[in-house]
């Protein structure tokens, strides 16, 4: 009986142990599905962070195929991290979500089970306690019947006892023979039921309960392996999905196309301008007079008159922003060769004497690179006088930009003229409904909105035709359309020195500020900006040297300067390879000389800088 009852203590520690390894399992699972949620969120906020700002200009830059293949990487990524989610999903619904459950129904198996066994355990002890009350009883009644009868043979053989003693001795030696013989039939009838008890507790109860407990093991240890499997099955499922949503990256990377995305560079930034053509020949060995015109580009702003809104805009377009001692440096640097010495002292005939210029291999690219090298986005200065905004009909832009532009504001706006279209055959037939069924509204009250609707479509309309001119008139200018390249002997004058007076002075007022163009209904005056002082208060350059003239020159031309033999003024710019050198006699007095008219001492703490 004590072995058995050491059989239930182990099997009760053993299923008890299944059970842990059961829930421990649990919460292995628990903390995978937490682990595929965390990296399913941290792939959805790597994808968010790298998508592009919604109106941004990040936006415009996913046009290009490698950039379109890396924002379909990024959707992939957040779906991959979605089939991440599933996973933890099914492993919570069909793995964690069912083990608890059946732990919970297991426990109360076991206790039942337990507690059967120990019911059929005590029962047993029971009978087998009665077994021996009544072994007991029967002993001692035995021994009661024999003492009884010895008492009565040793009263029966004394002559001194009366016959009333001796039969009373009788009487109780037959009572307890009888109470002995009752005490026997007890005995065995409890010894025949306590060993029926006993096969049955040893071969039925007990055989049953331990069948029981063993089959609630094995189940125990089969759901545990068929947890496992979904737990592979779980995982197997989304395979196929991550599978397409790799196929899907490696397509999008497979159509990034190198020659679509130049193409699309090239559309983008194509300015429209032709090619400066060839310079002319400048023939110095004939006698040649410039006119003002011809030899400088400040002489124009002495012209009143303003070039038409047209020349002006055009030619707007070759001058970037530059700063103001470049840009006067440019405007007011003489644009033709300097005059060589005089014959009768040529620089080699006099010793030490200044050698003449060396020319460069390109003495006017320094100048043309300043042009051509910077942004054409501001096409006069009066558009800076307006403010940072460019102009509406986007004449701040290069022509092919300038088209472009143009054309999608058409589109734009035809677009936003269909939608009002709609509106209003919507609002039309509505009203159609309302006369035909007053019941349902009143049809005056549509017309208010109709009206509007109306307003609506002919201002977009007109503004579709103002767009539309504008248009017109860039796509008849393209030099790629009808104007054949030309170049001009004076790089940097215009066709007409009205032309750059309408651009850069374009109606200057008494008071110095500048004004809209005629075609504006009312001038606005802009308050002065900084940008403003940066052309106004800029102070003058500054002395990088002292020059002594060796001849006497006589200044004719704008932006020179006469100086007399032997004269010491000071430098305030180098030549630049094209033969001048600006000077400085006083604060009012400046402009350029023959480089090889001058002996030139540059200060060494300037010559380094």
């Amino acid at each position: 009986n004590d072995s058995l009852q050491d059989q239930f203590d182990n099997l009760e520690k053993h299923t008890q142990w299944g059970i842990d390894v059961l829930e421990k399992y649990i919460k292995f699972v628990k903390e995978r599905t937490e682990i595929e949620l965390s990296y399913a969120k941290q792939l959805r906020n790597l994808s968010k962070k790298y998508q592009p700002k919604k109106n941004s200009k990040e936006e415009e830059e996913y046009r290009y195929t490698s950039t379109r293949a890396f924002l379909a990487t990024l959707n992939e990524m957040n779906d991959y991290a979605g089939q991440h989610e599933v996973i933890s999903e099914n492993m919570t619904s069909l793995i964690t979500g069912e083990l608890t459950r059946y732990v919970q129904e297991l426990k109360q198996e076991r206790k039942s089970h337990f507690h059967d066994g120990r019911k059929a355990q005590q029962h047993i002890e029971t009978c087998w306690k009665q077994l021996e009350a009544s072994k007991r009883r029967f002993e001692r009644d035995c021994k009661e019947a024999d003492r009884a009868q010895q008492y009565f043979e040793k009263m029966d053989a004394d002559i001194n006892v009366t016959k009333a003693d001796v039969e009373k001795a009788r009487q109780q030696a037959q009572l307890r023979h009888q109470m002995a013989e009752d005490s026997k039939a007890e005995y065995s009838s409890t010894l025949q039921k306590f060993n029926n008890e006993q096969h049955e507790h040893y071969y039925t109860h007990i055989p049953n309960i331990f069948q029981k407990i063993q089959e609630m093991e094995e189940r125990r240890i089969v759901r545990i392996g068929e947890s496992m499997k979904t737990f592979a099955d779980v995982d197997r499922q989304v395979i196929p999905i991550i599978g397409k949503c790799l196929d899907e990256i490696t397509k999008a990377a497979e159509s990034v196309d190198h020659k679509n995305d130049s193409q699309m560079v090239i559309e983008a930034f194509k300015s429209g301008f032709e090619p400066p053509g060839d310079i002319e020949f400048e023939d110095f060995t004939q006698p040649m007079k410039r006119t003002v015109s011809e030899s400088s580009l400040s002489n124009s702003r002495g012209d009143g008159k303003s070039e038409p809104k047209f020349g002006g805009k055009s030619k707007g377009k070759l001058w970037p922003f530059i700063k103001k001692n470049k840009l006067m440096s440019l405007l007011t640097s003489p644009h033709q060769p300097p005059p060589p010495p005089p014959a009768s002292a040529s620089p080699s005939a006099v010793p030490n004497g200044p050698q003449s210029p060396k020319q460069q291999k390109e003495p006017l690219s320094h100048r043309f690179n300043e042009f051509m090298t910077s942004k054409p986005k501001i096409h006069c200065f009066r558009s800076l006088k307006r403010g940072g905004a460019g102009p509406e009909d986007f004449s701040n832009l290069p022509p092919e930009q300038r088209r472009k532009k143009l054309q999608q504001k058409v589109d734009e706006l035809n677009r936003d003229i269909q939608k009002e279209l709609d509106q209003r055959d919507a609002l039309t037939k509505m009203k159609d409904v309302y006369i035909k069924n007053p019941q349902m509204g009143d049809a005056a009250s549509v017309d208010h909105r109709l009206s509007e609707l109306a307003q609506n479509i002919e201002k977009l309309r007109l503004e579709v035709q103002k767009f539309e001119g504008w248009l017109a008139e860039v796509e008849g200018r393209l030099p790629a359309r009808n104007e054949q390249p030309r170049r001009q002997s004076g790089m940097y004058e215009p066709q007409n020195p009205s032309a750059v007076n309408s651009c850069a002075q374009d109606r200057e007022s008494p008071d110095g500020s500048y004004t809209e163009e005629q075609s504006q209904e009312t001038e606005m005056k802009i308050p002065a900006t900084d940008f403003d002082d940066e052309f106004d208060d800029e102070e003058p350059l500054p002395t990088i040297g002292t020059c002594k003239a060796l001849y006497t020159f006589e200044g004719q031309n704008e932006g020179t300067i006469s100086v007399a033999e032997g004269e010491m003024l000071y430098v305030i710019e180098e030549d630049k390879g094209d033969g001048w050198t600006r000077i400085r006699r006083n604060e009012d007095e400046e402009g350029y000389v023959p480089t090889s008219y001058v002996e030139v001492y540059l200060d060494k703490n300037a010559k380094g800088a």
